[in-house]
């Protein structure tokens, strides 16, 4: 029990720091909020509804690296999302 607790605040944290704008590697993601699995954190908040997206930044040193984002769903998502709850094949 106390698990699903942690999982739930550990979620809250980064969908926080997301909807502020802030932009979270998986480094990021496992020491500011301990995640021991930082895919997992995300695909959990992205099976909730949340649209975040993965982004491949360059910084100055011409370095990539991975960042997820909170984003706005492009309206063929959206319709894509609504054809298959009308369909059947998932629920809401």
């Amino acid at each position: 029990m106390t698990t699903s607790t942690t999982t739930v605040t550990m979620e809250s944290k980064v969908l926080s720091a997301l909807q502020s704008g802030r932009t979270l590697s998986s480094a990021q993601l496992r020491s500011q909020f301990g995640a021991g699995n930082p895919q997992a954190v995300i695909q959990s908040l992205r099976f909730k509804g949340f649209p975040i997206y993965l982004n491949t930044v360059t910084d100055t040193k011409n370095r990539s690296r991975n960042v997820y984002r909170l984003g706005t769903p492009s309206r063929a998502v959206i319709a894509a999302g609504y054809k298959a709850m009308a369909s059947g094949t998932t629920t809401s």
